[in-house]
């Protein structure tokens, strides 16, 4: 089964892109992630995104779209990143998940991917 795992990072998270001196060890953190995934021979696919503020928004209502800058969020998480497993069930999925090297107030959204119907 394949599935996504999206990762949500505080905007204190997000932060340690911007902070020269920590962005260093958070980012080997999560490179040791990738690589542990893609020698377990289960990633796919997947990407770390730039940082919130350089996103846009397309909001649609009645027909029409509207464009704005930055993200639309509910919630003071904030989508980081991204990765694409392949792995037997979402038992297996969750256990990579917890694996992540998220702070303690991160969140992995753990979603299988939609199959489409076969014809």
């Amino acid at each position: 089964m394949q599935f996504a795992l999206i990762i949500n990072e505080s905007p204190e998270g997000m932060a340690n892109r911007k902070d020269p001196e920590r962005i260093g060890p958070y980012m080997a953190a999560w490179f040791a992630y990738s690589q542990a995934l893609a020698e377990a021979g289960i990633m796919t696919g997947g990407a770390g995104l730039e940082l919130p503020e350089k996103a846009a928004t397309v909001h649609f209502s009645g027909g029409r779209h509207q464009v704005q800058d930055g993200p639309f969020a509910e919630t003071k998480e904030q989508l980081g990143g991204f990765f694409l497993i392949d792995v037997p069930d979402m038992d297996k999925a969750l256990e990579w998940a917890a694996r992540a090297p998220l702070a303690d107030d991160g969140v992995i959204e753990v979603r299988p991917l939609l199959t489409p119907p076969s014809a």
